[in-house]
């Protein structure tokens, strides 16, 4: 068993009701990371579902969740014959910490309509990216390896760009197999594309976060963008996309989020 699963799964105490752990293995300045609280709350809401395939969840985050332990509800709310929906919370200390409603789908053994208008991200080779620093307050970054696209990763030395975005290459260190819960933290694991051309700023806090799950990757190494193109009264939109080495598109990604300066 991976790191990842072992903080991910959670332990169904009565129909419907989970009690998980939280790790501060997957934190941020000590928050955890909400791609991988959707993960905790996905993994739970898929042990209900009887159909398991490319999830679309969106997360509002209403207040700061913490390391330890967290209770998960899960509700159907519907059931056809291609999709069942699941609203899940999760809570600390009997306060709710992240609401999301989960789309799954039915298992399709062709699919003959694709067409992308876009590919991935024109990204150097990795032995050219730049790695980032040991940062002792991203505890994320120990388990997640990301390589920055040079282009845009001048905010780790205090040189800005126009252009609000930061991609690069990006693994599970410890090779755990793709799954749904982890591609959930994949898309919310990019620094915030707003560094590129604000520097570090104090905290980018996620309100909702929406990721739509299109492929299991066939390659470790993913192709990852986050875009920010609009800031108004402190409210920021970013817009990601997840590729793997082959050309597929796994999954995408947008997020409201507020912007905080020190």
């Amino acid at each position: 068993m991976s790191l990842f699963t072992d903080e991910t799964e959670s332990v169904e105490e009565s129909p419907g009701r989970f009690r998980g752990r939280i790790s501060g293995n997957w934190s941020v300045n000590g928050n955890p990371n909400g791609g991988y609280l959707m993960g905790i709350m996905v993994d739970a809401a898929l042990r209900k579902s009887e159909k398991k395939r490319t999830p679309i969840v969106t997360a509002n985050f209403i207040s700061r969740g913490t390391p330890g332990t967290a209770q998960i509800v899960v509700e159907k709310i519907s059931h056809s014959r291609q999709f069942q929906r699941f609203q899940v919370s999760l809570f600390q200390e009997g306060e709710e910490k992240v609401r999301a409603l989960a789309t799954f789908s039915a298992e399709k053994e062709n699919c003959p309509d694709e067409r992308y208008e876009t590919g991935p991200a024109p990204l150097p080779s990795r032995d050219r990216c730049v790695s980032l620093p040991d940062l002792t307050a991203y505890g994320l970054f120990r388990q997640v390896e990301l390589l920055l696209d040079p282009s845009c990763a001048g905010w780790l030395q205090k040189r800005l760009s126009e252009r609000s975005e930061n991609r690069g290459w990006m693994r599970l260190r410890d090779d755990h197999p793709y799954d749904i819960a982890s591609i959930l933290l994949v898309a919310d694991a990019l620094p915030p594309g707003i560094l590129a051309s604000r520097g570090m700023v104090a905290w980018v806090p996620t309100i909702e976060l929406s990721v739509s799950i299109r492929n299991m990757p066939k390659s470790r190494w993913l192709n990852c963008s986050l875009r920010t193109r609009f800031v108004t009264c402190g409210l920021l939109e970013a817009d990601g996309e997840v590729w793997d080495e082959k050309g597929n598109l796994v999954a995408i990604s947008r997020q409201i989020a507020q912007v905080r300066t020190g």
